[in-house]
This record gives C-alpha cells, structure tokens and sequence, in this order.
C-alpha cells in the first residue's frame, strides 16, 4: 500500500467530499419525506441513498485525516465516486418520473461528486509526483 506525504490539495478534496456528501445524506434522511413530493423521488430511495452515505463519509473522513494519506483508500474513493455518478445517471433514465427539480437534484449531485472524484484524481497525481 502507498503511503505518502498527503498534499494539503488532496486533503480538502477529501475533506470537501466528505462534508458535502455527509450534509446530503443528513438532508435525504431527515427530509425524504418533505423531499419525496418535492423532487418527485421516492421516500426509500431517498432515505436509502442517505444510509449508503453515512459509513462512505466516516471511510472519507478517516483516509483524509491521516498523517499519510494512503493512495489505495483514495483510489477507492475516486471508483466510489464515479459508480455514484453514472448510478446517478441510469437512475434517470430508469422508469422513475422525478420532477424538474428532482432531475436538476439528481445532475447536479452526480456533477458535483464528479468533481470531487476528479479533484481527489489530481491530489492523489500532485502527491505521488511530490514523493517521487
């Protein structure tokens, strides 16, 4: 396993990921309710989703807050990112009927965690670099 002197880039990619991915699962479990109606998603769905995002957000916190960051944790937080995001994808192209608002939330969260995995992507590249 890689171990290596984490870039302070990587580390708020990290920690970046883990805060926002951590206020929406706490939003889709409190509010799947509320949300259901609103985004035309379905309460489990919602609810599940948030679930799923709990022991990710504490895995995300753990690898960002280590001395050394090791690059086999950040890789799987990279694949778990974009399995969220095309997941995202065949979710709207699936026979859910969500509402205008449900689709902007549903792309708006596979772009961001896009993002987020493409910036944990760069951090990891600026680290190695820097070790070698």
């Amino acid at each position: 396993m890689s171990t290596n002197q984490p870039s302070t880039f990587l580390r708020n990619a990290l920690l970046v990921d883990a805060a926002a991915s951590g206020a929406t699962g706490l939003l889709m479990i409190a509010g799947a309710g509320l949300l259901e109606g609103l985004l035309g998603l379905p309460a489990a769905l919602l609810r599940g989703a948030g679930f799923v995002l709990v022991p990710y957000v504490a895995f995300v916190v753990w690898a960002g807050t280590r001395e050394h960051i090791q690059g086999g944790a950040v890789w799987a937080i990279i694949i778990a990112n974009a399995a969220w995001a095309i997941a995202s994808v065949f979710l709207l192209i699936g026979t859910l009927t969500p509402t205008l608002l449900g689709y902007a939330f549903v792309i708006g969260q596979a772009l961001a965690v896009a993002l987020l995995g493409e910036a944990q992507y760069v951090g990891l590249k600026r680290q190695t670099v820097a070790a070698a």
